[in-house]
């Protein structure tokens, strides 16, 4: 206990007494960690959320595979039904012309969403905070 205790006052005694150089090199290095540190945490945050980022792709591709096998058997239905009231080669313009409509709408709220997409790191709030931090703010 008193081992820790002279320990501990011997190094206050040595950084009281190190020079100003020696101050600001030890400053140096601790901001130095510091940065390291904090890219090396924004890299785990990014590698984290590519990695959920392709589990949910993989998921929505295999939604749309069967979303499109859906879409086939219900639009030759859909077809089919129509041929039973008039041509079919009417019937499957109609049916064209219906998922024609359907396609523009959705690129469009696609491309509306997609402009409103800011994937950025959490770590860079932190990175804004460093320099209060060194002002003591």
């Amino acid at each position: 206990m008193s081992d820790s205790r002279s320990h501990t006052a011997g190094a206050t005694a040595e950084r009281s007494q190190a020079s100003i150089g020696e101050l600001l090199g030890e400053i140096t290095r601790d901001l130095s960690t510091l940065v390291r540190q904090e890219v090396q945490l924004a890299k785990a945050e990014v590698r984290q959320e590519v990695r959920t980022a392709g589990r949910v792709a993989a998921m929505f591709t295999a939604a749309a595979i069967a979303g499109l096998l859906t879409l086939i058997f219900l639009s030759c239905a859909l077809w089919w039904g129509l041929s039973n009231v008039m041509d079919q080669g009417w019937a499957a313009l109609i049916v064209g012309v219906v998922w024609a409509v359907i396609g523009g709408v959705l690129v469009a709220r696609a491309r509306t969403q997609m402009r409103q997409l800011r994937p950025l790191p959490r770590t860079q709030e932190t990175a804004r905070e460093l320099p209060n931090a060194l002002r003591g703010r």
